[in-house]
């Protein structure tokens, strides 16, 4: 039996709140994409340990919930990979709006040879401070060819290759993918593909409603590198997330 040409991957805890802003944009992607393509997507949401209504609310909508109850971000984009034997991958987060032509766009490019790719985010938080923090990590991603995970996509054959996310990393696992990816890529001699004239538009709510000093903590280069693998280290991250 033939799976769909493409499969976003959603993780989710708690995002009941957010799913009905944001999961229509993945739909609506995915629908033109399969309008031009005459390919059949699918949409799973991982439903990651959540106690609200984040299972139900994201089946309201007709995608695939399927439950993780480890709390780490890795093992859950690689749980949703696991459940699908597309051979194109897709990631997001509950909490980010995709273009319309985001899924087109990233299909094309791992079609026309790229092992995988991103597309970089565009933030618009409300202070001045977090604007410029989030100008900051812009320039360093494009400086060192990084790619954050709020949209990243690969083929399901590099996926396999380089193990997928690494599941015992609580902080820059997207980070550490990408530049696997990247180091496969050119192994193979297959490029990654960063979609520089498209943006997704994450979420602004933990630059919005935490302190300009609490993020510049939180997300800098030497925080970011600090006992990737602690839980400790990095629960305030994980539990205290805005909602």
């Amino acid at each position: 039996m033939t799976g769909p040409g493409l499969a976003v991957v959603i993780p989710a805890h708690n995002e009941v709140a957010y799913l009905p802003r944001y999961l229509p944009t993945v739909l609506a992607s995915l629908s033109r994409w399969e309008e031009t393509s005459g390919e059949q997507g699918e949409v799973i949401v991982v439903d990651n340990a959540s106690t609200d209504a984040t299972a139900d609310m994201a089946a309201s909508f007709g995608v695939r919930v399927i439950s993780e109850s480890v709390r780490s971000i890795g093992r859950v984009r690689n749980s949703g990979a696991a459940a699908t034997n597309s051979r194109r991958l897709f990631f997001t987060d509950a909490d980010v709006a995709l273009p319309m032509e985001a899924i087109s766009a990233a299909a094309a490019a791992m079609d026309a040879g790229a092992v995988g790719g991103a597309i970089p985010p565009l933030y618009t938080p409300k202070r001045l401070g977090a604007r410029l923090l989030c100008a900051y990590w812009d320039h360093y991603r494009a400086a060192h060819g990084g790619a954050q995970g709020v949209a990243q996509f690969v083929t399901a054959a590099a996926f396999k290759e380089v193990g997928g996310y690494r599941d015992d990393l609580f902080m820059s696992e997207d980070i550490d993918f990408f530049t696997r990816l990247t180091t496969h890529g050119r192994a193979t001699t297959a490029p990654v593909a960063i979609l520089d004239d498209l943006r997704v538009r994450p979420s602004t709510r933990r630059y919005d409603q935490w302190s300009s000093l609490r993020m510049l903590w939180w997300q800098n280069p030497v925080t970011a590198r600090l006992r990737l693998g602690s839980a400790r280290m990095w629960r305030h991250w994980y539990e205290t997330t805005v909602r």
